[in-house]
């Protein structure tokens, strides 16, 4: 049974910083695809980036360069380093792997 555990939301700021954490169980994160997405009051789920198995990643554009994915294999978890936040930002982060996702951590940004 594949179980996501998001952590690490909250209230920060315009220019903060956060970093999420995907706790994961039931699956091995280093050979798994494991990504980022959130949703936005009233907006359709949105992929934020992604970690494949070899090590590639992807981000969405409009967060390449303040934000950045990263996993610990020892520790089955993957991470989301979001910097220079913006009010667009905020937002419900999930954390996908094939069809489980996580409950969510709420991230909100004020202006």
């Amino acid at each position: 049974q594949v179980q996501l555990v998001e952590s690490g939301g909250g209230l920060v700021q315009a220019g903060g910083s956060l970093r999420l954490s995907c706790a994961a169980s039931g699956i091995i994160v280093r050979i798994n695809t494991i990504a980022w997405y959130r949703q936005a009051p009233g907006k359709q789920r949105e992929f934020v980036a992604a970690i494949n198995s070899g090590g590639s990643i992807n981000y969405a554009d409009s967060v390449k360069g303040r934000f950045t994915i990263s996993r610990d294999n020892a520790k089955n978890t993957v991470y989301l380093q979001m910097n220079s936040l913006k009010p667009e930002d905020t937002a419900v982060y999930y954390c996908n792997v094939l069809t489980d996702w996580g409950q969510g951590t709420q991230v909100t940004v004020s202006s």
